[in-house]
This record gives structure tokens, sequence and C-alpha cells, in this order.
């Protein structure tokens, strides 16, 4: 792609919320109190059940990181917020990258592939390309929305395009600076990084902001939790994370002579001192597995699972039921409990 004339300012290079393109933007003098966007869901989910923040804006200006809440749902520098979808089998049906507002495009990026980037050496090998496949859209008053980590060959604008609030910019995926599929959001004001949920208004401490920027109904499904059980469900051995995040795992009907029973489940932001809880209810109502465990370290994501051997020739035949539960004492919002619950059929 060309750059535009003289005078302009090419995109900086490196971070995950840069899209580093030979485009220019020339960005309008900034207003004091200048109209912020009125921000869509960039993503087409339903929060809490196909789609999960992952990650916060960075608050903290030092080495720390702190997200609004003054929880830890971010690193340090993170300029963004992460909406994950929930393995990549999900990524492959495709979920749709929606403009949060309305705009012009001033930037794009297509043609880098989905992968780990553990798997092609880290951040290094992406040559500081780090938002991978994306698109940069300005609306007035010198804002701009960026999407990054977009799935290849699905970038559905060009720049120049004028798009509308919901519009489909491509799909949700794995290139650039990112361990799982999710799309990335930054939203700025000239150079300076906004975080939706504060605005511009300014904020009490460990609360959203004033005047945040989300429409008040996009607002309502974004509620804050610290923790998430994104995924779960029943195998009949011991599962391996990759095959989990891969999409597989998600039996309904297991046979009467699988080798166990295995209940597990993926969270993000498991914390030390967290409680994890397991139960699976045979067809009879008996209660077959009491499990209990005290988490020991910080995570940003954990695979956990409990199971009962087959001990007869067969398994009851009939529907099984298993909950997991996640206690947290001292969340950022006090004591915190989560809940996850799936049903297998076994025949």
């Amino acid at each position: 792609m060309k750059a535009m004339k003289a005078n302009r300012k090419f995109w900086p290079a490196g971070g995950i919320g840069t899209l580093a393109v030979a485009v220019a933007w020339a960005w309008p003098a900034e207003a004091a109190g200048a109209e912020a966007p009125r921000l869509d869901l960039p993503i087409r989910c339903t929060p809490g059940e196909t789609c999960w923040i992952a990650k916060y804006v960075d608050l903290d200006p030092s080495s720390g990181s702190q997200d609004y809440m003054c929880g830890w749902l971010t690193h340090d520098g993170h300029k963004g917020i992460d909406f994950a979808i929930r393995d990549l089998e999900a990524m492959r049906k495709g979920v749709d990258v929606l403009a949060a507002a309305p705009g012009t495009v001033v930037g794009t990026r297509d043609g880098m592939r989905d992968i780990n980037v553990r798997k092609i050496g880290g951040p290094k090998a992406l040559g500081g390309k780090d938002c991978g496949n994306g698109v940069r859209i300005g609306q007035a008053n010198g804002w701009s929305t960026q999407y990054c980590h977009m799935r290849k060959g699905s970038v559905a604008v060009r720049t120049g395009d004028t798009v509308t609030a919901g519009q489909r910019l491509g799909l949700v995926g794995l290139s650039g600076k990112t361990e799982f599929p999710h799309l990335h959001i930054t939203v700025r004001q000239g150079k300076k990084v906004v975080d939706p949920f504060v605005g511009t208004g300014g904020r009490e401490e460990c609360a959203l902001g004033k005047t945040p920027l989300w429409k008040p109904e996009v607002l309502a499904k974004l509620a804050y939790r610290s923790a998430h059980l994104y995924n779960a469900g029943f195998a009949a051995d011991k599962p391996k994370a990759n095959a989990i995040r891969d999409g597989l795992h998600q039996e309904t009907v297991l046979s009467r002579e699988a080798p166990a029973l295995v209940l597990w489940m993926d969270t993000f932001w498991p914390r030390q001192g967290d409680e994890l809880s397991f139960h699976i209810i045979a067809p009879d109502g008996k209660t077959i597995l009491r499990y209990r465990k005290v988490l020991k370290r910080k995570r940003a994501r954990g695979l956990y699972f409990a199971g009962v051997k087959r001990k007869a020739e067969s398994w009851p035949a009939g529907v099984y039921r298993g909950e997991v539960r996640l206690v947290r004492e001292n969340g950022p919002k006090g004591r915190e409990e989560y809940t996850a619950t799936r049903e297998v059929t076994i025949r």
C-alpha cells in the first residue's frame, strides 16, 4: 500500500494497539470537550455466552497494570479491550467484527496468517506488526477506532470507505501478537488512548467513568467480571489444553464403555486463593464426584478438570449433570462466585 503525499504521519510500528502500515491520516485539531463517539458492540456475539472481555485498558501509568475497576484483567501498556471468543472452532465458523462507530476507513492490513504468536518465535517475529490484520477508522474531532487480530482474508473494507455503525469489517482471527482468537479494539482521541469504560469525563476510583463511550444498552451487557468460566464440558479421558482450545471435547453423548467421566473447565484470570469445586450427578440423582481445589497461582488462562474412572462393566445409561464453581473471596467487587453447568448423555 503506497503512502499518501507529504505532511502526513505514518502509524507507528510495534505495540498491540498499532497497525504498522504505510497509511497516513491528517488528524483534525482536537477541540476542548469535543464530542466523543458513542460506541456499539464491535463484535457480533452475546457477551457472557459467546464472547468475553479477556483484557481491559491498562490505566496504571507506572510499570504496573490496573483495569478501570482496580482489578488485574490487563497487562502493562495494554491499550484496548479484548473480546475473546470460545475457541478456534468458533473462529473457523466465523465471528463478525463490526464498526463500533461510523467514520472513514484510514488504513487496513490483511494477509497475515492466523497462528499463535508463540509458535512463530514470539513477538519479534512479527516485525512490529503486532496488530495483525486490522482496520482503523477515523471519526470526527480527532477520534479513531482500531480493530486488530482479524482473520486472514476477511477484511471487508478499503481505505477511503465510509462505514456506518454496525457495518461488518471482517472476522475475528488469530493474527499478530495474540495466543487466542479475539478482537482487540483501541479507541483514541488524537494520539491519546481512551478507555471506553471511562470516557473523557473523569471517574471515581475503581469505578466506571462519568461519561463512558459505550452506548447505555451496550454497557448494560458488559458488566465487569473478574473471571470467566468461558468453556466447559465432559470428556471420556484426561483432556489436553490444546485440544480444548481447538474446539474438541464438546461431546454431548458418550459411550457406556468410556474409560472415565471427566468434567473440565477453561477460565480467564484464575487467581491464587480461588476455590474451585467440581460435582457430577448421575441419572439416579447420586453425586458420583465431589472435588475441591484451592489454586496456588495466578494465570491469564487456566484449564482445570476432575473425573471418575469407570469401575463397573459399563456406565448406567442416562443424563449426567456437571457443575463447576469458582469462589473468589477478595475480588475487585468483594466476594465473587461464578458457576458453569453442563450435561452429557451416556448410552
